[in-house]
């Protein structure tokens, strides 16, 4: 029998099917979706096997050394979804795979040399390593000195050593030593009359026997008794007590308790909302439906009883929710509802919590998963619904290969199972909202709050009459009396600032010099506990200077405001106030999001101040006030999708007040008060909005009337970047259609990250049937380049971002 398999070197060379013959002791065992180790070239990798076939066109065909997979990692459905991907994405097949599993089932080579026979023979330099073993890793040898390379390649040469290649997987299984007991209680009472006086701690131990039925971890049973591994072992030996490893899940939630909770009365509008997704459930169609829901207007309970609906079906359902922000409340409820039948997956888990989760979903132990992007590509084999909540969040898009959307995999998924596809959100996606409009997805409309209450009041604060009216400070004095009152009432608030850090950017008032990052074209931002400058792309930074590097002027002051700026102004102004920070900065260690949440629900805060993280999903009794300070902050961003985040993110936070008895109020701070995006927020006006957004999309030919295509070469010379965009630019010119626009080339919004000039060329078009082949001709073209790493070229078909 023939494996066909995808080998584990994403390049453009290596980007097809190879055939390898399947020791016959396999050929039972070898089945599509395994991961094996196959020798290629000099080394042996990982590959998957996509094929297996009876005949190869291909003679004398090298042997699969090893097999890394007792059942298939890849199902049917998952080895199609992958060579779907392949072609929307532009990708290679072995990203495309990648990408469905967890990191720990990616494998690491590993080096070795293995001596033939006698050591002696060996130079004298590196007998010793060969002394009593036959195989020595190689960094073992090369590390402790380079100059013995030489000698290895010598010895290579002249048949006394050979390098070899094996493939690790790191994806380890943990497991507990538990100590059992054979015998009976009569038996072990006869054994402990038997043993000595001194050997108290074996007597403690058959004692805890005699009293206790099953097994035991090793090291309880060494608390319990305060006997040592000795001890135990002894009693091993005597054949008294029997220890085997016993595989366990690592649980991120082992120290949770979740109170179960029943599903409560849905209200008229979300029992209207419910048919229609229970009717393509019953009948196994595949629908996408669109749920338009206020802020606070019970999606989550409507996705919970359709869930509910699918489990009692024997089917299995995935919710996606974007990033860590939204896990900890979301993973409450999913486990209060269906407990230990949830798998959780997101980023804020170590990678053996991933790839255990991952197994519980592979080992059907599960049949719900939760998670952010990635969850997508759940293993399950029987969907009955997928759900995407705040569908119109940008992390859903992955930036690196394969660049797919989340939204576009759940539908070819859907499709797949024929069950429904379910996008909820309060401010849908312009895309998303204009396909609803034509009937490609089915719109569901949720108009009101769950408890009838009314939205929160939204005032728009023009800071520029507050900086004509002489107040200086970041809150204008609107928001002021309003924290001072909810301070007071002992009621809760959220403060949003669209950045982190202490401020934007640091300039020097005499001369206007900006401190920028030497690798990368943009200023530094300002960290206050660590009094440094960091740059937010590449990760560099610098001491904050005392002095201008340019003028040596004194007076380098910060401008803007980042969280750090604004916690330490609320110390001055509000003393009394408690501030719970949420940032990069604060959120970085395991564990962190859920506790300070936790806190702030727990009421040991009066303020939560935070960046975006704050906006979305967070769902408190007592917040009563939301300020946002920095409203245009994403409003001049060179992004075409710029207004539209801004109103989204607006929204959104403003629905976080007034969810439950107390009302809502939302003050936002703005130097554009007369901008549509934000004017329309007083509203929660999104249907307004989204026709005023159209209007002006028709106009400049952007989506969702056109499709665009965003191509970006980098290179650490600025010429070469300028000439193989202007040669792409043209080829894609001639080759295309006269309706398509051509843009570029043009130098990227940041025209330098880590020394790399960035250059780029969009693609706007309505219909290109034959773009595919040309972007695969650009790519194949430059493969050589690309793969020696100098030339960097990437193809985004859909761009989220743009800088």
């Amino acid at each position: 029998m023939i494996a066909r398999v995808v080998v584990d070197v994403p390049s453009g060379q290596t980007d097809r099917l190879f055939d390898y013959q399947i020791p016959t002791e396999w050929n039972h065992i070898i089945e599509k979706g395994m991961r094996v180790v196959v020798p290629f070239g000099p080394r042996a990798i990982q590959g998957f096997v996509v094929e297996v076939t009876e005949s190869s066109t291909v003679d004398n065909l090298k042997e699969i050394k090893d097999i890394l997979d007792v059942t298939p990692v890849l199902t049917e459905e998952l080895l199609e979804l992958g060579n779907w991907l392949t072609d929307q994405t532009l990708s290679y097949k072995i990203s495309a795979y990648q990408v469905m599993l967890p990191a720990a089932l990616k494998t690491k080579v590993e080096k070795q040399l293995h001596c033939f026979g006698d050591h002696s023979q060996l130079p004298a330099p590196l007998q010793p390593f060969f002394l009593d073993q036959p195989l020595v890793k190689w960094n073992d040898i090369v590390d402790t000195n380079q100059n013995l390379l030489k000698l290895i390649k010598d010895a290579v040469k002249e048949g006394l050593l050979e390098v070899q290649y094996s493939v690790k997987d790191k994806g380890k299984k943990q497991t507990h030593r538990m100590i059992a007991c054979p015998l009976s209680k009569d038996e072990l009472t006869k054994i402990v009359d038997t043993i000595p006086q001194r050997a108290e701690k074996q007597k403690a131990i058959v004692q805890y026997f005699t009293n206790h039925v099953g097994q035991v971890p090793l090291i309880r049973l060494m608390e319990l008794t305060g006997s040592s591994r000795s001890t135990v072992k002894n009693l091993v030996d005597k054949g008294i007590l029997i220890e085997k490893d016993e595989e366990f899940y690592r649980d991120p939630f082992i120290n949770e308790s979740f109170e179960q909770t029943k599903p409560l009365p849905l209200t008229e509008h979300q029992q209207k909302v419910t048919v229609p997704i229970l009717h393509s459930i019953e009948n196994n169609v595949h629908h996408t439906f669109l749920l338009h829901g206020v802020t606070g207007s019970g999606k989550t309970e409507v996705y919970l009883q359709v869930i509910d609906r699918v489990l009692s079906q024997g089917k299995e359902a995935i919710v996606l929710v974007p990033e860590i922000s939204l896990t900890p409340q979301m993973v409450e409820r999913f486990k209060g509802r269906f407990g230990s039948q949830v798998a959780v997956l997101h980023s804020g888990l170590s990678l053996g919590e991933k790839y255990d989760e991952w197994r519980k979903i592979h080992r059907k132990e599960v049949n719900v998963a939760v998670g952010a992007r990635s969850a997508i590509f759940a293993p399950f084999e029987n969907l009955g619904i997928i759900i995407i909540d705040e569908e119109h969040e940008g992390s859903y898009k992955q930036e690196e290969m394969p660049r797919y959307h989340a939204k576009d995999v759940a539908i070819f998924r859907g499709k797949y199972y024929q069950c429904p596809v379910v996008l909820g959100s309060a401010t849908p996606s312009l895309e998303t909202f204009a396909r609803a409009k034509v009937g490609r997805y089915e719109l569901l409309t949720l108009g009101e709050r769950v408890n009838k209450g009314p939205l929160p009041s939204v005032k728009v604060v023009d800071m520029r009459e507050e900086l004509r009216a002489g107040n200086r400070s970041m809150f204008s004095s609107a928001l002021f009396e309003k924290m001072q009152d909810r301070l007071n009432k002992k009621e809760q608030m959220v403060l949003l600032l669209n950045r982190r850090g202490f401020s934007t950017f640091v300039m020097c008032r005499d001369c206007g010099f900006v401190p920028t990052c030497e690798h990368c074209d943009i200023s530094f931002t300002y960290h206050r506990t660590s009094h440094t400058l960091k740059c937010h792309y590449c990760g560099h930074e610098e001491r904050m200077p005392t002095t201008c590097p340019s003028c040596a002027s004194e007076h380098v002051r910060f401008f803007g405001t980042g969280t750090q700026r604004v916690e330490e102004e609320l110390g001055k102004v509000l003393p009394e106030a408690r501030v719970i920070r949420m940032d990069v900065d604060t959120t970085r260690r395991k564990g962190a999001h859920q506790k300070l949440l936790k806190e702030f629900g727990e009421g040991k805060a009066d303020i939560l101040l935070g960046t975006q993280m704050i906006a979305k999903g967070l769902d408190f009794p007592n917040i009563t006030l939301v300020g946002v300070l920095s409203a245009d902050t994403m409003l001049h961003l060179p992004d075409f999708r710029s207004s539209e985040r801004t109103f989204q993110l607006l929204t959104q936070v403003s629905g976080r007040a007034g969810r439950h008895q107390l009302p809502g109020e939302v003050i936002v701070q703005t130097y554009t008060p007369e901008h549509y995006s934000i004017e329309l927020v007083k509203d929660h006006d999104y249907i307004t909005f989204f026709q005023r957004e159209m209007f002006i999309r028709k106009g400049s030919g952007y989506p969702p009337y056109y499709h665009i295509v965003l191509i970006n070469i980098s290179h650490q010379e600025l010429p070469k970047v300028i000439h193989v965009t202007e040669k792409i630019t043209h080829f894609i010119k001639e080759h295309l259609t006269k309706e398509a626009t051509i843009l570029g080339p043009v130098a990227s919004p940041i025209a330098r990250i880590k020394d790399r000039y960035r250059y780029q060329c969009m693609i706007k078009y309505k219909n290109e049937p034959e773009l595919g082949n040309v972007l695969r001709e650009i790519q194949q073209h430059y493969s050589r380049e690309v793969a020696q790493g100098e030339l960097l070229i990437s193809i985004d078909m859909n761009p989220q971002m743009f800088m």
